[in-house]
This record gives C-alpha cells, structure tokens and sequence, in this order.
C-alpha cells in the first residue's frame, strides 16, 4: 500500500511570523495564498529582493522590534509603542535613549539574570540527585 503524502501549508500569516516579517507590508501575492513548507524554506535559503528589504528596513513586527531594542513585547506597550516601526525608528529609539527605554531594558536585563540563576540552581540540584542516584546503586 502506498502512503499518500500531503503537501504542509501554512497561512501568510504564519509564514510571515516564521520569517521575521510584518505582513501588512508583504506584497499582496504573498498576503493572499498558502505557504507551502517547501516554499517557506526556499525563501529562508534563498531570500527574495522584497523579503531582504523588509528584513533590512522594516515596518518590523513587535517580536522583532522588541529584541532589537533589548525589551519585552509588555515592555513596548508599556513604552507606548503599539505600531511596527521601521529600522530608522528603532535607531532613533535607541540613539534619544527615552527614560522608558532604559528602565525596560534594565528590567528585561533582571529577567534574564533570574532566568540564568534558576537555570543553574536547577542544573545544581539535577547534579546532586545524579550523584545521590549513584551513591544508592553502589
């Protein structure tokens, strides 16, 4: 018996997520049929010229302008930035330092050095019961 594959597709939105891209200003192609898994991965190897604009220049999806600003998305909207914004904007943002910028940035840095701490208490804690495994079988 022969297994019948089916091609994966996805929606434009998804496809846009998963490449970094704000959707709204894809070309109208893009935004209005499937993504097949086939097509997603030859534009990730291989970059079309729109795709490589967006990516360069923007508008930028939260996601991407939150990591380029070292924020949170909660970060951002509690800085009042609810819209894409273009790589231009972002360098502006970081270049005029705004007092919500830096103290999210400071926040988002705690985040991450509790997040590191957890991580090696628990990989701690994983050691020693390792360690009391082997005492017992011996």
């Amino acid at each position: 018996m022969k297994s019948h594959q089916t091609t994966q597709t996805m929606k434009p939105a998804t496809a846009a997520k998963k490449l970094g891209v704000y959707l709204p200003a894809t070309p109208a192609e893009f935004q209005e049929g499937v993504v097949s898994r086939a097509e997603l991965n030859q534009l990730q190897a291989n970059p079309p010229e729109w795709l490589r604009e967006l990516r360069h220049n923007g508008p930028h999806p939260r996601p991407v302008v939150a990591a380029k600003l070292g924020v949170s998305i909660s970060g951002l909207s509690r800085g009042g930035i609810t819209e894409p914004l273009t790589t231009e904007q972002i360098e502006a943002l970081k270049n005029d330092r705004p007092e919500w910028l830096e103290k999210e940035r400071a926040t988002q840095a705690e985040v991450r050095k509790e997040a590191a701490r957890v991580k090696q208490k628990n990989a701690e804690r994983a050691e020693q019961a390792a360690d009391q495994g082997r005492e017992q079988r011996s």
